[in-house]
Protein backbone atom coordinates (compact mmCIF):
# COMPACT_ATOMS: atom_id res chain seq x y z
CA UNK A 1 0.00 0.00 0.00
CA UNK A 2 1.24 3.62 -1.33
CA UNK A 3 0.61 6.32 1.60
CA UNK A 4 1.14 10.09 1.40
CA UNK A 5 0.97 12.22 4.62
CA UNK A 6 -0.20 15.62 3.79
CA UNK A 7 1.06 18.28 7.19
CA UNK A 8 0.47 21.24 7.15
CA UNK A 9 4.06 23.04 7.57
CA UNK A 10 7.23 21.66 8.89
CA UNK A 11 8.96 24.57 10.94
CA UNK A 12 9.59 22.60 14.18
CA UNK A 13 8.30 19.81 17.09
CA UNK A 14 5.02 21.04 18.51
CA UNK A 15 2.24 19.26 19.02
CA UNK A 16 1.20 18.46 15.81
CA UNK A 17 4.88 16.86 14.53
CA UNK A 18 4.36 14.43 17.54
CA UNK A 19 1.05 13.34 15.79
CA UNK A 20 3.19 13.44 12.24
CA UNK A 21 6.17 11.32 13.82
CA UNK A 22 3.75 8.55 15.27
CA UNK A 23 2.25 8.14 11.86
CA UNK A 24 5.76 7.97 10.45
CA UNK A 25 6.60 4.85 12.78
CA UNK A 26 3.02 3.75 11.46
CA UNK A 27 3.94 3.98 7.57
CA UNK A 28 8.12 4.19 7.38
CA UNK A 29 7.98 4.11 3.68
CA UNK A 30 5.02 7.20 3.51
CA UNK A 31 6.17 9.90 1.47
CA UNK A 32 5.49 13.45 3.23
CA UNK A 33 4.11 16.47 1.08
CA UNK A 34 3.89 19.92 3.15
CA UNK A 35 3.45 23.89 2.60
CA UNK A 36 7.27 24.51 4.13
CA UNK A 37 9.81 22.57 5.30
CA UNK A 38 12.71 23.53 7.45
CA UNK A 39 14.72 19.83 8.09
CA UNK A 40 17.00 21.35 10.81
CA UNK A 41 13.45 21.51 12.78
CA UNK A 42 12.63 18.63 12.70
CA UNK A 43 12.76 15.35 14.07
CA UNK A 44 15.11 12.46 12.63
CA UNK A 45 12.65 10.34 12.20
CA UNK A 46 10.63 12.85 10.13
CA UNK A 47 13.67 13.77 8.56
CA UNK A 48 14.15 9.93 7.36
CA UNK A 49 11.36 10.32 4.80
CA UNK A 50 11.34 12.22 1.88
CA UNK A 51 9.77 15.37 1.93
CA UNK A 52 8.00 17.46 -0.81
CA UNK A 53 6.93 20.88 -0.27
CA UNK A 54 4.21 22.69 -2.25
CA UNK A 55 5.92 26.56 -4.03
CA UNK A 56 5.18 28.10 -0.83
CA UNK A 57 8.81 27.04 -0.55
CA UNK A 58 10.10 28.81 -2.91
CA UNK A 59 8.51 32.18 -1.87
CA UNK A 60 10.58 34.94 0.07
CA UNK A 61 11.26 34.25 3.42
CA UNK A 62 8.77 31.15 3.71
CA UNK A 63 10.41 29.71 6.46
CA UNK A 64 9.81 32.66 8.69
CA UNK A 65 6.85 34.42 7.27
CA UNK A 66 4.52 31.19 5.81
CA UNK A 67 1.56 32.33 7.66
CA UNK A 68 1.33 35.11 5.49
CA UNK A 69 1.26 32.67 2.31
CA UNK A 70 -1.98 31.15 4.05
CA UNK A 71 -4.42 32.99 1.42
CA UNK A 72 -2.29 31.15 -1.66
CA UNK A 73 -1.96 27.63 0.80
CA UNK A 74 -5.48 26.31 -1.28
CA UNK A 75 -3.94 26.47 -4.48
CA UNK A 76 -0.73 25.12 -3.65
CA UNK A 77 -2.36 22.01 -2.05
CA UNK A 78 -4.42 21.46 -5.33
CA UNK A 79 -0.93 21.50 -7.55
CA UNK A 80 -0.31 18.15 -5.59
CA UNK A 81 -0.20 15.21 -7.69
CA UNK A 82 -1.46 12.29 -5.36
CA UNK A 83 -3.00 10.15 -7.83
CA UNK A 84 -0.57 6.92 -7.45
CA UNK A 85 -1.38 6.57 -3.59
CA UNK A 86 -3.96 3.85 -2.18
CA UNK A 87 -4.05 6.07 0.96
CA UNK A 88 -3.87 9.65 2.19
CA UNK A 89 -3.81 11.12 5.73
CA UNK A 90 -3.84 14.74 6.24
CA UNK A 91 -2.98 16.34 8.99
CA UNK A 92 -5.04 19.23 9.81
CA UNK A 93 -4.42 22.17 12.22
CA UNK A 94 -3.72 24.63 8.73
CA UNK A 95 -4.43 23.79 5.40
CA UNK A 96 -3.57 20.30 4.53
CA UNK A 97 -6.80 18.76 3.88
CA UNK A 98 -7.67 20.37 0.38
CA UNK A 99 -5.56 17.89 -1.59
CA UNK A 100 -7.24 16.48 -4.68
CA UNK A 101 -7.11 12.03 -4.70
CA UNK A 102 -8.17 9.45 -7.24
CA UNK A 103 -11.33 8.01 -6.94
CA UNK A 104 -9.99 4.84 -5.41
CA UNK A 105 -7.56 6.86 -3.04
CA UNK A 106 -8.76 6.89 0.96
CA UNK A 107 -8.65 10.18 2.37
CA UNK A 108 -8.89 10.02 6.03
CA UNK A 109 -8.21 13.09 7.76
CA UNK A 110 -6.85 13.69 11.25
CA UNK A 111 -8.28 17.16 12.83
CA UNK A 112 -6.24 18.73 15.70
CA UNK A 113 -8.73 21.47 15.10
CA UNK A 114 -10.16 23.14 12.32
CA UNK A 115 -8.60 26.34 11.89
CA UNK A 116 -9.05 28.39 14.72
CA UNK A 117 -8.63 31.64 13.21
CA UNK A 118 -11.14 31.14 10.55
CA UNK A 119 -13.80 30.28 12.92
CA UNK A 120 -14.82 30.20 16.53
CA UNK A 121 -11.24 32.29 17.82
CA UNK A 122 -11.49 34.67 14.49
CA UNK A 123 -12.30 37.64 16.05
CA UNK A 124 -9.67 36.81 18.70
CA UNK A 125 -6.74 36.63 16.42
CA UNK A 126 -8.16 39.74 14.02
CA UNK A 127 -8.04 41.48 17.70
CA UNK A 128 -4.36 40.84 17.96
CA UNK A 129 -3.35 41.49 14.70
CA UNK A 130 -1.23 44.76 13.29
CA UNK A 131 -3.74 47.02 11.89
CA UNK A 132 -2.89 46.66 8.26
CA UNK A 133 -3.99 42.73 9.08
CA UNK A 134 -7.00 43.88 10.59
CA UNK A 135 -8.18 45.71 7.57
CA UNK A 136 -7.41 42.76 4.98
CA UNK A 137 -8.82 39.69 7.61
CA UNK A 138 -12.46 40.05 6.90
CA UNK A 139 -11.96 39.66 2.77
CA UNK A 140 -9.43 37.06 3.10
CA UNK A 141 -10.62 34.88 6.00
CA UNK A 142 -14.31 35.06 4.13
CA UNK A 143 -12.75 33.19 0.69
CA UNK A 144 -11.00 31.06 3.26
CA UNK A 145 -13.55 29.68 4.99
CA UNK A 146 -15.50 28.64 1.75
CA UNK A 147 -12.44 26.38 0.92
CA UNK A 148 -12.40 25.29 3.95
CA UNK A 149 -15.78 23.82 4.36
CA UNK A 150 -15.72 22.81 0.42
CA UNK A 151 -12.47 20.90 1.10
CA UNK A 152 -13.74 19.33 4.11
CA UNK A 153 -15.75 17.33 1.07
CA UNK A 154 -12.68 15.94 -0.15
CA UNK A 155 -12.39 13.94 3.08
CA UNK A 156 -13.56 9.89 3.73
CA UNK A 157 -12.98 9.96 7.48
CA UNK A 158 -12.03 12.20 9.67
CA UNK A 159 -10.58 11.89 13.00
CA UNK A 160 -10.81 14.19 15.60
CA UNK A 161 -7.52 14.56 18.18
CA UNK A 162 -10.54 15.06 20.77
CA UNK A 163 -14.45 15.16 21.89
CA UNK A 164 -14.23 18.94 21.96
CA UNK A 165 -12.46 18.85 18.49
CA UNK A 166 -15.13 16.67 17.35
CA UNK A 167 -18.02 18.64 18.42
CA UNK A 168 -16.28 21.56 16.01
CA UNK A 169 -15.85 19.68 12.98
CA UNK A 170 -19.42 18.67 13.17
CA UNK A 171 -20.08 22.32 14.05
CA UNK A 172 -18.26 24.08 10.73
CA UNK A 173 -17.82 21.08 8.41
CA UNK A 174 -21.63 19.27 9.61
CA UNK A 175 -19.46 15.67 9.42
CA UNK A 176 -19.28 12.99 12.19
CA UNK A 177 -15.48 12.31 13.02
CA UNK A 178 -13.65 9.26 15.40
CA UNK A 179 -12.34 10.15 18.58
CA UNK A 180 -8.67 9.21 18.95
CA UNK A 181 -6.50 11.12 21.22
CA UNK A 182 -2.41 12.38 20.15
CA UNK A 183 0.00 10.56 21.40
CA UNK A 184 2.09 11.96 24.42
CA UNK A 185 5.82 10.22 25.48
CA UNK A 186 4.16 9.90 28.96
CA UNK A 187 7.04 6.73 29.58
CA UNK A 188 10.11 9.80 29.08
CA UNK A 189 8.30 12.11 32.36
CA UNK A 190 8.47 10.70 35.73
CA UNK A 191 7.77 11.74 39.79
CA UNK A 192 10.38 13.05 42.10
CA UNK A 193 10.66 12.53 45.01
CA UNK A 194 11.00 16.08 46.14
CA UNK A 195 8.93 19.36 45.17
CA UNK A 196 9.81 22.88 44.87
CA UNK A 197 7.78 25.62 46.04
CA UNK A 198 7.17 27.08 42.57
CA UNK A 199 3.77 26.77 40.27
CA UNK A 200 4.47 25.92 36.79
CA UNK A 201 3.55 27.11 33.38
CA UNK A 202 4.48 25.73 30.16
CA UNK A 203 3.99 26.30 26.58
CA UNK A 204 3.81 28.84 23.42
CA UNK A 205 3.50 32.34 23.96
CA UNK A 206 0.00 33.59 22.37
CA UNK A 207 -2.84 35.23 23.00
CA UNK A 208 -5.18 32.45 23.53
CA UNK A 209 -3.44 30.26 25.95
CA UNK A 210 -4.19 33.40 28.64
CA UNK A 211 -0.67 33.18 30.68
CA UNK A 212 -1.70 36.79 31.07
CA UNK A 213 -4.38 35.53 33.29
CA UNK A 214 -1.83 33.71 35.39
CA UNK A 215 0.62 36.94 35.38
CA UNK A 216 -2.50 38.97 36.99
CA UNK A 217 -3.35 36.16 39.36
CA UNK A 218 0.55 35.09 40.32
CA UNK A 219 0.93 39.16 40.45
CA UNK A 220 -1.53 38.84 43.64
CA UNK A 221 -0.86 35.79 45.03
CA UNK A 222 2.77 36.74 45.33
CA UNK A 223 3.64 32.71 45.18
CA UNK A 224 6.68 31.86 42.89
CA UNK A 225 5.77 31.19 39.47
CA UNK A 226 8.19 29.70 36.66
CA UNK A 227 7.16 30.46 32.41
CA UNK A 228 8.53 28.19 30.14
CA UNK A 229 8.15 29.16 26.50
CA UNK A 230 8.77 31.45 23.95
CA UNK A 231 6.54 33.45 21.59
CA UNK A 232 4.91 36.46 20.25
CA UNK A 233 3.60 37.57 23.81
CA UNK A 234 7.08 37.30 26.28
CA UNK A 235 7.75 41.01 26.11
CA UNK A 236 4.07 42.33 26.95
CA UNK A 237 3.85 39.62 30.05
CA UNK A 238 7.69 40.34 30.91
CA UNK A 239 6.51 44.07 31.57
CA UNK A 240 3.55 43.23 33.64
CA UNK A 241 4.79 40.32 35.98
CA UNK A 242 6.24 41.17 39.37
CA UNK A 243 9.28 39.63 40.79
CA UNK A 244 7.80 36.62 41.87
CA UNK A 245 7.42 35.53 38.38
CA UNK A 246 10.52 34.01 36.49
CA UNK A 247 10.52 33.49 32.81
CA UNK A 248 13.02 31.04 31.63
CA UNK A 249 12.54 31.55 27.79
CA UNK A 250 13.19 28.24 25.75
CA UNK A 251 14.28 25.25 27.52
CA UNK A 252 15.79 22.19 26.79
CA UNK A 253 13.52 18.73 27.89
CA UNK A 254 15.67 18.00 30.36
CA UNK A 255 15.07 21.03 32.31
CA UNK A 256 11.16 21.11 31.18
CA UNK A 257 11.21 17.69 32.58
CA UNK A 258 12.75 18.39 35.73
CA UNK A 259 10.40 21.27 36.09
CA UNK A 260 7.11 19.06 35.31
CA UNK A 261 8.15 16.83 38.24
CA UNK A 262 9.21 19.28 41.39
CA UNK A 263 6.11 22.14 40.69
CA UNK A 264 3.64 22.07 43.40
CA UNK A 265 1.05 22.42 40.50
CA UNK A 266 0.96 22.86 37.02
CA UNK A 267 -1.32 25.97 35.80
CA UNK A 268 -3.38 25.46 32.95
CA UNK A 269 -5.61 29.00 32.02
CA UNK A 270 -5.82 28.80 28.36
CA UNK A 271 -9.24 26.40 26.11
CA UNK A 272 -7.47 24.30 24.20
CA UNK A 273 -8.29 21.48 21.55
CA UNK A 274 -6.53 18.82 23.78
CA UNK A 275 -3.66 19.94 25.70
CA UNK A 276 -0.53 18.12 25.36
CA UNK A 277 1.38 19.92 28.15
CA UNK A 278 -1.35 18.92 30.94
CA UNK A 279 -0.82 15.15 30.23
CA UNK A 280 2.97 15.38 30.33
CA UNK A 281 2.89 17.19 33.85
CA UNK A 282 0.36 14.21 34.82
CA UNK A 283 3.04 11.72 34.04
CA UNK A 284 5.81 13.32 36.16
CA UNK A 285 3.19 13.02 38.83
CA UNK A 286 1.83 16.43 39.41
CA UNK A 287 -1.91 18.06 39.75
CA UNK A 288 -3.08 20.58 37.35
CA UNK A 289 -5.09 23.62 38.11
CA UNK A 290 -7.07 24.54 34.64
CA UNK A 291 -9.82 26.42 32.99
CA UNK A 292 -12.47 23.94 32.76
CA UNK A 293 -13.37 24.08 29.13
CA UNK A 294 -12.43 22.16 26.20
CA UNK A 295 -9.97 19.41 25.94
CA UNK A 296 -8.81 19.66 29.61
CA UNK A 297 -12.39 18.21 30.67
CA UNK A 298 -11.19 14.84 28.75
CA UNK A 299 -8.06 14.44 29.90
CA UNK A 300 -8.06 15.90 33.58
CA UNK A 301 -9.92 14.09 36.48
CA UNK A 302 -11.78 17.16 38.92
CA UNK A 303 -10.39 15.99 42.77
CA UNK A 304 -8.35 13.05 41.01
CA UNK A 305 -5.40 14.76 39.01
CA UNK A 306 -6.72 18.68 39.20
CA UNK A 307 -8.54 21.60 40.55
CA UNK A 308 -11.08 23.55 37.93
CA UNK A 309 -11.70 26.81 37.77
CA UNK A 310 -15.05 28.27 36.00
CA UNK A 311 -14.28 31.65 34.49
CA UNK A 312 -11.26 33.01 32.68
CA UNK A 313 -10.46 35.83 35.41
CA UNK A 314 -7.51 36.45 37.96
CA UNK A 315 -10.17 36.16 40.83
CA UNK A 316 -11.37 32.45 39.95
CA UNK A 317 -7.65 31.31 39.25
CA UNK A 318 -6.80 32.38 42.60
CA UNK A 319 -9.94 31.00 44.62
CA UNK A 320 -8.67 27.58 42.69
CA UNK A 321 -4.85 28.20 43.61
CA UNK A 322 -6.11 28.63 47.36
CA UNK A 323 -8.50 25.34 46.75
CA UNK A 324 -5.40 23.51 45.86
CA UNK A 325 -3.39 24.64 48.96
CA UNK A 326 -5.94 23.65 51.44
CA UNK A 327 -6.45 19.75 49.58
CA UNK A 328 -2.82 19.15 47.89
CA UNK A 329 -2.29 16.19 50.39
CA UNK A 330 -4.99 14.04 48.33
CA UNK A 331 -3.36 14.20 45.03
CA UNK A 332 -1.29 10.93 44.61
CA UNK A 333 0.98 11.04 42.85
CA UNK A 334 1.44 7.38 41.56
CA UNK A 335 -2.84 7.72 40.77
CA UNK A 336 -1.69 10.67 38.21
CA UNK A 337 0.96 8.99 36.65
CA UNK A 338 -1.71 6.14 35.73
CA UNK A 339 -4.04 8.31 34.68
CA UNK A 340 -1.33 10.17 32.15
CA UNK A 341 -0.72 6.22 30.65
CA UNK A 342 -4.22 6.10 28.52
CA UNK A 343 -2.52 8.80 26.36
CA UNK A 344 0.55 7.29 25.13
CA UNK A 345 2.19 7.15 22.12
CA UNK A 346 1.34 3.49 22.05
CA UNK A 347 -1.93 3.52 23.10
CA UNK A 348 -2.39 6.32 19.74
CA UNK A 349 -0.44 3.77 17.47
CA UNK A 350 -3.02 0.93 18.41
CA UNK A 351 -6.39 2.88 18.02
CA UNK A 352 -4.89 4.18 14.71
CA UNK A 353 -3.90 0.79 13.03
CA UNK A 354 -7.68 -0.63 14.18
CA UNK A 355 -9.45 2.45 12.96
CA UNK A 356 -7.71 2.88 9.68
CA UNK A 357 -8.24 -1.24 9.23
CA UNK A 358 -11.97 -0.61 9.63
CA UNK A 359 -11.99 2.28 7.20
CA UNK A 360 -9.86 0.59 4.70
CA UNK A 361 -12.05 -2.50 4.80
CA UNK A 362 -15.46 -0.20 4.34
CA UNK A 363 -13.65 2.28 1.46
CA UNK A 364 -12.41 -1.45 -0.64
CA UNK A 365 -16.17 -2.82 -0.37
CA UNK A 366 -17.72 0.54 -1.49
CA UNK A 367 -15.71 0.39 -4.18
Amino acid sequence: MKVAIVHYWLIGMRGGEKVLEALCEMFPEADIFTHVCDPDALSETINQHRIFTTFIQKLPQAKKFYQYYLPLMPIALEQLDLRSYDLVISSESGPAKGVLTAPNTLHVCYCHTPMRYLWDMYHDYRQGAGQITQGLMPFLVHYLRIWDQLSANRVDYFIANSNYVAQRIQKHYRRSSTVIYPPVETEKFTPSSTQGDFYLMVGQLVRYKRFDLAIAAFNQLNKPLIVIGHGPELNVLKSHAKENIQFLGHQSFDVIQQHYAQCQALIFPGEEDFGIVPVEAMASGRPIIAFGRGGALETILEGKTSIFFQEQTPESLIQAVEQFESVRDQFVAGEIVHHAQQFSRSQFIARMRSCLETFLQDHQAFL
